[in-house]
């Protein structure tokens, strides 16, 4: 019989046998897309910060200010004396700014998956629908909930109209991101509107990768097709992208949030964020309301990105997202790309399996609001000189 240890180191082996193991990169510095990595200065493609207001000064000043205030730690979960003024004010004002009934502020995005999921679907005669693309916050979430399970292939409406057909259930959740992570394309949410109302669902969407930069007020993906409350009664909306902050907003209809503040074990069993952290976010939103020329230029870099890399024949996936990936497939390539990218001082990862399907492996590159057309100059030109082409 193998030893624990042994086992495990087997299994350690195998993943850089298949090119498939990760490694973490300690950055000096995490302020926008300009970053020291062992002295030497960086352009990064892969942060997540697509507004720049995670080093804005405002932001800075907010939590040093809240940190003043109310210390460094809450010091309790939110249902025992950890939910404090700031916390409140926070959720009062993406439920307004979302038009939503009521906001719950999670710790982060997984934790809000996790929690809204497992709080509704308590029982074995409910039904989870997943498209198979899905974060693994919610893939994971499936797995721990009590529900059936079924996953529908990416994006296919047709597919899920079956599962629909097929699994009755008195309560059926129809789970999705709005823009895919991995990918960086959108879902359809005007048909899953139609399908979860016609099939009496309710619709859940993770707006991770659209919320605070896509939509004429940075609402969203709910805002680009026009969908309110009724149409999409869980809203999830993690802070760490666009807003530069952490946690995230799960926003909807009172009795559904409160179902989450009575059952969401991720939220009940765990110490509330600090209260800094809630003033930060809060003057977060407030940028993203008042500056929406961070969202105008976002967009002028998003298109200029395609434009030069359709020019360069580059293999991009189809995305008007901030997430462009380069599609590979084989693992190896994908890291020696990565590699490669990295000795000319760009940061970026490749993607591969389990994060995305077996030979599916894409160099994933998302584009900031710091960026500058001569970037986006030097990173294609670069992958063009590799073949990244089609």
């Amino acid at each position: 019989m193998i030893e624990p240890l042994a086992f495990f180191q087997q299994q350690l082996e195998a993943r850089k046998a298949a090119h498939l193991f990760r490694e973490r990169t300690p950055l000096e510095n995490t302020r926008g897309v300009r970053i020291r990595i062992d002295g030497k200065d960086f352009l990064s493609f892969c942060t997540n910060d697509y507004l720049g207001l995670a080093s804005h000064p405002r932001v800075i000043k907010a939590l040093q200010e809240g940190a003043e205030r109310w210390g460094v730690g809450s010091g309790a979960s939110a249902l025992v004396s950890g939910y404090t003024s700031a916390h409140a004010e926070l959720e009062k004002a993406f439920a307004n700014f979302l038009q939503r009934d009521r906001a719950v502020f999670f710790s982060n995005g997984f934790m809000a998956n996790i929690g809204v999921i497992n709080a509704l679907l308590q029982t074995k005669q409910a039904v989870l629908f997943q498209d198979k693309m899905n974060h693994a916050s919610l893939l994971d979430a499936g797995k721990l909930s009590p529900a059936l399970v079924k996953r529908y292939s990416h994006l296919n409406m047709h597919h899920l109209e079956r599962q629909l057909q097929h699994y009755p259930a008195p309560l059926r959740i129809i789970a999705t991101e709005s823009i895919f992570s991995m990918t960086g394309d959108c879902a359809p949410l005007s048909h899953l509107v139609k399908l979860a109302k016609r099939h009496s669902a309710l619709l859940m969407v993770d707006d991770a990768h659209g919320i605070g930069y896509l939509g004429a007020n940075g609402k969203g993906c709910t805002e680009v097709f026009e969908l309110n409350q009724t149409d999409v009664p869980l809203l999830v909306c993690p802070l760490g992208k666009a807003f530069g902050c952490y946690g995230a907003i799960v926003a909807g209809p009172h009795a559904l949030l409160e179902m989450l503040v009575q059952y969401a074990r991720s939220y009940i069993y765990t110490t509330a964020l600090p209260p800094a952290l809630a003033e930060a976010a809060l003057s977060s939103l407030q940028l993203v309301q008042a500056e929406p020329k961070r969202r105008e230029y976002l967009q002028s870099v998003i298109h200029y990105f395609k434009r030069e890399a359709k020019a360069r024949h580059l293999n991009i996936l189809p995305s008007s997202s901030a997430i462009q990936p380069v599609f590979i497939g084989d693992e190896e390539k994908a890291v020696q790309i990565a590699d490669r990218l990295f000795r000319d001082n760009i940061l970026v990862k490749a993607l591969r399996y389990p994060t995305v399907p077996k030979q599916k492996a894409v160099i994933r590159i998302t584009l900031s609001a710091q960026h500058t057309d001569q970037d986006i100059e030097r990173l294609v030109t670069l992958l063009e000189s590799l073949h990244v082409t089609t």
